[in-house]
Parts: C-alpha cells; sequence; structure tokens
C-alpha cells in the first residue's frame, strides 16, 4: 500500500458549544490547555504521517492556521484546505481530492479524542489493505449516530460491515462510528455519486455504504479504549477529565503557602499563592492563584487570575479572570477573557453581559 496521508477536518460552526464559538473555533477549544486540534494532529504524526491535510472554514481557517502553523511543531507538514460550505463529511473527502489525490488516507475528526491514538489502526489498514476501515465503539443511544451492521465472522478476519445508517429511527446495533475513518481513493468515486441527504449534506455514512453495494471491502475494528466527540459542553468535560486522569503533574511555576494534592501541573510563571490545589489538575503558564481553592480536573488556562475563589471540574480559557465568589464554581467552561467577580457595589445585585445560547445556573 502507498504512503498514507492524513485529513484533518476542523471546519463546521461548532453551533453545540455556542457562546464559546461564537468566538473560537471549536477545534481549538482546549482539553488540559492543549487545543482539542492538536490531539488529532499529534496522533496522526505518531502513526509515521507527515503530509495532513486540514480542513477549514472561511470563518475559522484564519485563527486555526495561525495557532497550528505549518506542523513543523508536530513533525509534518499542515496543508490548509477551504470548505466554502459545510456541506458534509464526503464533501470535505471531495473538496480535499486535489491534495489526496490517488494515495490512502486517515480521515480524523478536528474535534474528536481517541484514547491509545490511531498507530495501532494504521498498522492493520496497511496489513489488510481493506478499501476502507471504520472505527466503531458501543454507545447507549445510537439513535444520534452513525450506526453499522456487520457480518458474522469466523476465520479470525476483522467484521466486515455490510450496512451503515446514519442517525436510524431503530438501530440495528449499538455500534457508532467514531471520528476516524481510513479509506483508498475509491472513497472519491463514493463521494461523486451521492446525493445529498434531507439535512443537505453529502454524508459519509451513505459514501461508505455506496463501497459496501458495490463489493469493496469495508473492514471495522472496535475501539476498546475511551472515544470522546467534544462538541458538547458535557462532553468537552468529560474529555478534560480523562485527559488530565493521564498527565503525570509537575511543578516548574511557585509556590507560596500552598498545598498539592495528587497529581498537579504548575506550568512554568504560574504563581499559587496561600491555595490548595487537588489534582488531577493543570494551572497554566502565567497563571496567577491566590486564596483559592482548585479541586479535581480543572484546567485554569494561560494568564488566568484567580483570587478568593473556589473551583471544581472546569475550564478556564486564556486570560480568564475569577475574583470574589462566595460560591463555588462547577462544571463550567469560560471563555477567553472572560472576567467573573462580585461587584463591591451597593445594592448587592447580579450583573451579567452573556452572549446568544449561554447557560447560567444560580444558587
Amino acid at each position: 500500500m502507498a504512503s498514507l496521508k492524513g485529513l484533518i477536518l476542523a471546519g463546521g460552526k461548532g453551533t453545540r458549544l455556542r457562546p464559546i464559538t461564537h468566538t473560537n473555533a471549536k477545534q481549538l477549544v482546549p482539553v488540559a490547555n492543549k487545543p482539542v486540534l492538536f490531539y488529532g494532529i499529534e496522533a496522526i504524526a505518531a502513526a509515521g504521517i507527515t503530509e495532513i491535510g486540514v480542513i477549514v472554514s472561511p470563518e475559522t481557517g484564519p485563527e486555526i492556521r495561525e495557532v497550528a502553523g505549518d506542523g513543523s511543531r508536530f513533525g509534518v507538514h499542515l496543508e490548509y484546505i477551504p470548505q466554502a460550505e459545510p456541506l458534509g463529511l464526503a464533501h470535505a473527502v471531495l473538496t480535499a481530492e486535489p491534495f489526496l489525490g490517488a494515495d490512502p488516507f486517515v480521515m480524523y475528526l478536528g474535534d474528536n479524542l481517541l484514547q491509545g491514538g490511531i498507530t495501532q489502526l494504521v498498522q492493520e489498514f496497511q496489513e489488510h489493505s481493506p478499501d476502507a476501515l471504520i472505527l466503531l465503539t458501543a454507545v447507549p443511544d445510537p439513535e444520534n449516530y452513525g450506526v453499522a451492521e456487520l457480518a458474522d465472522t469466523t476465520d479470525g478476519q476483522p467484521p466486515r460491515v455490510v450496512r451503515l445508517v446514519e442517525k436510524p429511527t431503530q438501530p440495528a446495533s449499538d455500534l457508532a462510528l467514531v471520528g476516524v475513518y481510513m479509506f483508498t481513493a475509491a472513497i472519491h468515486d463514493a463521494a461523486r455519486a451521492l446525493v445529498p441527504s434531507a439535512r443537505g449534506e453529502l454524508e459519509i455514512t451513505d459514501a461508505i455504504q455506496h463501497l459496501v453495494d458495490g463489493g469493496a471491502r469495508v473492514e471495522s475494528h472496535i475501539v476498546r479504549g475511551w472515544w470522546k466527540d467534544t462538541g458538547r459542553l458535557e462532553d468537552m468535560l468529560e474529555a478534560n477529565r480523562l485527559i488530565l486522569d493521564t498527565l503525570p503533574g509537575g511543578v516548574q511555576g511557585e509556590l507560596v503557602d500552598s498545598h498539592l494534592e495528587g497529581r498537579v501541573t504548575v506550568e512554568a510563571g504560574a504563581l499559587l499563592e496561600h491555595s490548595t490545589v487537588r489534582g488531577p489538575a493543570v494551572i497554566g503558564a502565567g497563571a496567577t492563584v491566590r486564596h483559592c481553592y482548585v479541586g479535581p480536573y480543572t484546567a485554569i488556562g494561560d494568564k488566568c487570575v484567580i483570587e478568593h475563589a473556589e473551583l471544581e471540574h472546569s475550564i478556564l480559557l486564556s486570560g480568564s479572570s475569577v475574583r470574589n465568589l462566595d460560591g463555588r464554581i462547577e462544571s463550567s467552561l469560560l471563555g477567553r477573557n472572560v472576567t467573573l467577580r462580585r461587584s463591591e457595589r451597593q445594592p448587592r445585585a447580579y450583573r451579567f453581559l452573556v452572549g446568544d445560547n449561554s447557560d447560567i445556573a444560580m444558587p
């Protein structure tokens, strides 16, 4: 099999993470203080793939290009491929065809996280040489995903796919498509043969089904570890928890009369004064934490300022500040340069400047 290329899909509007994604690309929202997109790039690089195309939208493409650069920091070359409209995953494949050419490739959804990377999967794809290899995982709500039906196998070979349905009302199995796919160039003709679905998109499930119907060999790999689509707040917080659980901790910043429990990462230039931090947690470079309690599964971004407050199971993006709060913040995601504070003015009242689609729960 020819050498593989990578294709990362980093377009889309990120509607499920608004209002954060009104001003940030969803693929750049950090998990454990690292943009989600970087985990995908690193996974592809670790599998030995060095040529990676990145599908971007007109709205967020410049920001993604600025943050990820040319890929040299990851040991790869990144080529950015504009997709004018988010018209489906199969449309993204067609958009990238000039970059991909006749080479086989890995397609990785840029807001997904997969435990253990893809190195083993790439090896399976190269060894077995199927026309496509899809990743599947059992989910409790398959009606919300693309669902696969597999043929019974007794020869020790990977299960072959016989049918794929996007968001079925009566799922034939609980095996959902994970956001990582491996294709040969046959997928291009399959995508060209499609008509838009009811939601106006060229569905990758339909393209794969077209391969199956044409007699192509489509194999599957059941993911045993965790997989997260970080498109919603709950999933983003869960991904943050899972990644923090893997970090070893370590202190490069300064501690002044502060106490760390468990695995806590304090990055260079951070200052902790009269505070307690219970890991797993990460305090970003240049952050200041004074007279605070920071609980498990919290990621505080670069240059944040936290004073006289309590946080737990939350993500704060860079430059945010939280000061003088009576209650504890938990299960929250604060955008960049957000200010959250208790006013000292009388009368004591809540004051908000809140964007569209926000969700605020008050005690």
